[in-house]
């Protein structure tokens, strides 16, 4: 009897062991299921970014909105001109479980911005946001100029570009423009995306208009790295 009530328990012990670890299987194989998931457009999210027209005249603007099933999701305001060139771009990437830290941010960029070759940093403006980075082609002078500013809390990155004018302060110009009038017009029940954005507008920021030259020149756009009060 006790050998048989050992050879049961040595059963049982061994079904129970068994049972978690296809418990454990299944789980590590959802995770790298959803971890391969790429991003699918959200046809039914609604808009939660608005931003008025660089230069109506002239271009036309699209709005996308992509997910991940790992919780990002990605708002992408672009504008293109009569001939189909894409020549600013604006994304809201609100960072889920699928943001890898250690991936290089001005690469992803620069993919966007349909560039090759290595990128430098081309200084820093300020905005209703703080300080945002600048990054263009190395040697390049009349390339397109790319922008990234992260936020922490709520775990935020705005990012984008222009090529908007035919020199390096008249696009600095346009990014500050378009950053300083976007506005945030659903929060999905976000109190700290709401605050952000309630918080920035009181920093505020201005912009007189479409900015199509270098003529008017100020801190913003007259020096390739403006000295900028504070920490960044």
């Amino acid at each position: 009897m006790a050998r048989l009530f050992a050879y049961v328990g040595t059963l049982a012990l061994i079904a129970i062991l068994a049972a978690h670890g296809w418990e454990q299987l299944q789980i590590a194989l959802s995770q790298e299921s959803s971890a391969a998931a790429s991003w699918s457009v959200g046809d039914r999210s609604h808009r939660a970014f608005a931003l008025s027209q660089l230069d109506p005249s002239e271009k036309s603007e699209t709005y996308t909105t992509f997910r991940h099933p790992l919780g990002g999701r990605k708002d992408i305001l672009q504008w293109t001109g009569s001939d189909g060139r894409v020549l600013a771009e604006l994304e809201i990437y609100r960072l889920g479980g699928e943001f890898d830290p250690a991936q290089t941010a001005t690469a992803e960029l620069a993919a966007r911005m349909k560039e090759t070759g290595p990128f430098r940093a081309t200084g820093m403006i300020d905005s209703k946001f703080g300080p945002v980075a600048l990054f263009r082609r190395t040697g390049a002078e009349g390339s397109c100029v790319g922008f990234m500013r992260r936020i922490d809390d709520p775990a935020l990155q705005i990012s984008g570009f222009s090529c908007q004018g035919s020199a390096l302060p008249a696009r600095r110009a346009a990014i500050g423009c378009m950053l300083n009038r976007l506005t945030l017009s659903a929060s999905g029940n976000d109190p700290k995306l709401a605050e952000l954005f309630a918080q920035a507008e009181l920093r505020g920021g201005s912009c007189a208009g479409p900015v199509t030259s270098a003529a008017s020149e100020d801190w913003i756009t007259g020096a390739e790295s403006p000295q900028l009060r504070g920490t960044f």
